[in-house]
């Protein structure tokens, strides 16, 4: 059964209570969806207006998208709208009728613009005209679209898309900060060349970016007011210009962390050493390279955090010597000499007390997994840590998938195969308690 914007809360309050008592896979697998709501648009009825814009193109894929992730999507277009886009596409791509008239009747009991307004876990406008952001700004209500968003009480999501200059206009600006005003989320547009071939912002988000901002408004916010440091990804350790030593991290769990992480409310720092993997939308990334400016950085953040994530592979060694020039084959020696870089998640251990901060940690190991997390959980000093099996195409290095081991001084938690978001929410969801515990001492 999905979940709706009133019965969050007390899902949350279920899914607690009942993870302290019963078995944990049981029942991940008894009640997938209030376990995996902050990864999932599933199941959420999603109201889509469609307004008179060329990027209304662009919306047809989003509820693509949306329909191919399970969400509920209803569709409603202004007349102007339907001059780009015909209706029929939109109904093929939702499989539902789509809305087009204030004065269509679906039956003698059915107002169209109350029931939309009614059933909706989010209003999301897309891609909202100037004209459409001044009409909602103003309060007027002589369409289906401007009704249904002035008797809904769900979140609004308004995504401005138009002509660069029109976009920077005063008053679309003062129209803008009107609807933030009254509670909308506005998703910015992005900059770049547009269909009027001028160049400036304006553009329309592509579907990830928007996808990521409804996540964000639907989640349960039980991480606000919380600073969470998190690093990620693996860290180079030069040798000369061309070689270094590093490894397979792809710091697909960290950015999973960070994402949900603030999907749930937090304010999040994602130190980051290199990887490919685009900066999760508003988590502030630190991108580092070595060891050392890993360590620096995190030393500079941890003191203003609540909650501090070392999912980073860091290096554990480093080239003795470092050469400025390339070191040509031929006068290469054979031997490399190495030197320990600094434990940095033992120097964490060392000052969280002092710091108050939470301190998780990742054992990525091959054998004996859980004693090994056991010794590394004490000699750290941490207060959670999640092993996962790296010997696994399913749970190693740069999969999209994990299976870890949670565990703390209380004992252990198996989770379940999931993909890394869930899994990111799965140790949110134990990170929680344990704020909860440590706010009651």
């Amino acid at each position: 059964m999905p979940l709706h914007r009133n019965s969050q809360s007390a899902a949350v309050a279920v899914k607690r209570r009942l993870a302290a008592d019963v078995d944990f896979i049981a029942l991940v697998e008894l009640r997938e969806d209030i376990f995996f709501m902050h990864t999932t648009l599933a199941g959420k009825r999603i109201v889509v207006g469609v307004t008179g814009s060329i990027a209304a193109f662009k919306v047809a894929g989003w509820v693509s998208n949306l329909a191919k992730e399970e969400a509920r999507v209803a569709v409603m277009m202004t007349d102007s709208a339907c001059r780009f886009v015909a209706p029929l596409t939109f109904a093929a791509l939702s499989g539902e009728r789509v809305h087009t008239s204030l004065f269509t009747q679906e039956g003698a009991d059915v107002i169209s613009h109350i029931q939309l307004a009614r059933e909706a876990d989010l209003v999301v406008i897309a891609p909202a005209t100037a004209h459409t952001i001044a009409r909602l700004a103003h309060g007027l209500a002589d369409d289906l679209l401007s009704c249904t968003v002035l008797a809904t009480r769900a979140k609004v999501l308004v995504c401005p898309a138009m002509n660069s200059q029109m976009y920077s206009h005063p008053a679309v600006q003062e129209n803008i900060e009107k609807l933030k005003g009254y509670g909308c989320q506005v998703l910015t547009p992005e900059s770049g060349r547009m269909a009027c071939r001028e160049e400036g912002p304006g553009r329309l988000p592509e579907w990830e970016q928007a996808r990521e901002v409804m996540l964000q408004i639907l989640a349960v916010p039980d991480l606000t007011g919380e600073k969470i440091l998190i690093t990620a990804g693996p860290t180079r350790e030069p040798l000369d210009p061309a070689r270094f030593l590093s490894n397979r991290s792809s710091g697909k769990m960290g950015y999973a962390l960070a994402r949900t992480a603030k999907r749930r409310g937090a304010e999040v720092i994602l130190i980051s050493g290199p990887t490919k993997l685009a900066c999760p939308p508003g988590v502030s990334c630190v991108q580092v390279e070595t060891a050392r400016e890993m360590e620096e950085a995190v030393l500079e953040h941890c003191h203003q955090a609540s909650v501090v994530i070392k999912a980073a592979a860091v290096s554990d060694f480093r080239p003795a010597m470092h050469f400025a020039e390339k070191v040509k084959k031929e006068q290469a020696e054979l031997q490399l000499t190495l030197e320990q870089t600094t434990d940095i998640l033992k120097e964490l251990g060392r000052r969280k007390k002092k710091a108050g901060f939470l301190l998780v940690g990742f054992a990525a190991e091959s054998q004996n997994h859980t004693a090994e997390g056991a010794k590394k959980l004490k000699n750290k000093n941490l207060d959670l840590i999640a092993i996962n099996d790296i010997g696994s195409a399913h749970t190693g290095f740069e999969a999209d998938t994990n299976q870890v081991t949670l565990l703390d001084k209380n004992g252990s938690s198996p989770l379940p195969l999931v993909s890394k978001e869930q899994t990111a929410d799965l140790i949110w969801d134990h990170v929680v308690r344990m704020l909860e515990k440590k706010d009651k001492e």
